[in-house]
């Protein structure tokens, strides 16, 4: 890949002297969901697909960016003067806002750059498309001028420039898994506090399988704000008869105890979601510590109906692509796993079973939605570096 968009980069802006290049994965959350707002516990990983970058510093303030996933819409010129969001800046909003939110960290950027990106995560797909570029941008910014910061701290970044820039209110998962990734393991976050450990994701005879709905959403215009302000109002309600911070800090048993705090029904489904789901995620790394794949996947089967039932971002399309799962045997687990809305499934499948798997889930989702899903068979990797 890495001659790949050398080759480009020299035919988009003429010659590719002095240019390098780079890659930051994509992630999946394996348990974990619409958690990580409300200070409980994700288990992400970050993948071999995600985001490759040819970038080369200029001499000037300007800013040159191409991709060749929207090779219609040429290169789009701006300048470090003008890292403002706008409806014509299309998917350059994301390294912009990256660069802004250097310079609100007191890091300005100094010097222009021309980036080129080619990603293969299926755009839309709930895979955190946009928290890879973010994560890819800020390696490459403190990779041309020397700015230091840590990773952690370049999903901090990249987080504030989503919160802030691009207004979409996301928590520090994906920019964290991406940032963070190391292969063959998944991370242990608390996203109240950060503290966080690599766990091993030993799945001897077993595969992570992804299917994308091929629904496209978008984060910002899904009902995502809506979900986070739910668990807002819930958690204030609650702090008037306990003393606790986040949802995260409730278990099942002291949630049961004080819900009737909380005014509105389907605020109480949307909190107990996010209660129920941390304790599920602690049990299902617990459940990989000793081994216990099987523990791991009907969990992971739980925290989809939860998802369904009381958080309700799944829809016709993700239920399709779970339901459809669970009728197959050698499924280990299957949910829905990003924001919900569209976007993929997570399952674990022993390789025996992968080929019909794919092929019944596939046959059974066309046939009820009208069109493809697209299947990805996928490693967990290495974060960000320079190729």
């Amino acid at each position: 890949m890495k001659d790949i968009i050398l080759k480009k980069f020299a035919e988009v802006f003429g010659d590719a002297d002095g240019a390098k290049a780079y890659f930051a994965p994509g992630r999946v959350n394996l348990i974990g969901e619409h958690t990580d707002y409300n200070g409980g516990h994700v288990f992400p990983c970050a993948l071999t697909i995600g985001t490759y970058g040819a970038a080369r510093r200029r001499d000037d303030n300007r800013l040159r960016f191409y991709s060749m996933n929207f090779e219609k819409l040429g290169v789009i010129e701006s300048t470090l003067e003008d890292l403002v969001p706008s409806e014509e800046a299309r998917w350059t909003n994301y390294p912009k806002g990256v660069m802004w939110a250097f310079g609100e960290k007191g890091m300005k950027v100094p010097f222009g750059m021309d980036l080129l990106l080619n990603g293969n995560i299926p755009n839309g797909s709930g895979l955190s498309s946009s928290a890879s570029v973010e994560v890819l941008t800020g390696f490459i910014l403190r990779d041309f001028f020397g700015f230091d910061v840590s990773n952690q701290e370049l999903a901090l970044i990249g987080q504030f420039s989503e919160n802030n820039f691009n207004k979409v209110n996301c928590g520090i998962m994906d920019q964290f898994a991406i940032a963070m990734g190391k292969k063959d393991h998944a991370i242990f976050l608390d996203t109240a506090d950060l503290s966080f450990e690599y766990a091993p994701m030993v799945l001897e005879g077993a595969k992570i399988v992804i299917a994308s709905s091929n629904k496209k959403r978008g984060l910002g215009d899904s009902k995502y704000n809506e979900r986070r302000s739910e668990c807002e109002t819930a958690l204030a309600e609650l702090q008037k008869v306990t003393q606790i911070s986040t949802l995260g800090d409730l278990d099942e048993e002291a949630f049961e105890k004080y819900q009737s705090a909380i005014e509105d029904d389907i605020r109480r489904k949307r909190a107990r979601h996010a209660v129920y789901e941390n304790q599920r995620t602690v049990r299902a790394v617990d459940a990989l510590k000793a081994n216990d794949v099987k523990l791991f996947g009907q969990l992971m089967n739980a925290s989809h109906v939860s998802l369904r039932d009381d958080y309700e971002v799944t829809g016709l399309e993700l239920d399709t692509l779970v339901e459809e799962a669970w009728k197959v045997p050698g499924v280990i687990g299957s949910r829905m796993t990003g924001a919900g809305f569209g976007g993929c499934t997570v399952s674990i499948v022993k390789d025996e079973a992968i080929d019909g798997f794919i092929e019944k889930v596939g046959s059974a989702y066309r046939e009820r939605i009208g069109y493809d899903a697209d299947f990805y068979v996928v490693e967990i990797g290495d974060g960000p570096r320079a190729l």
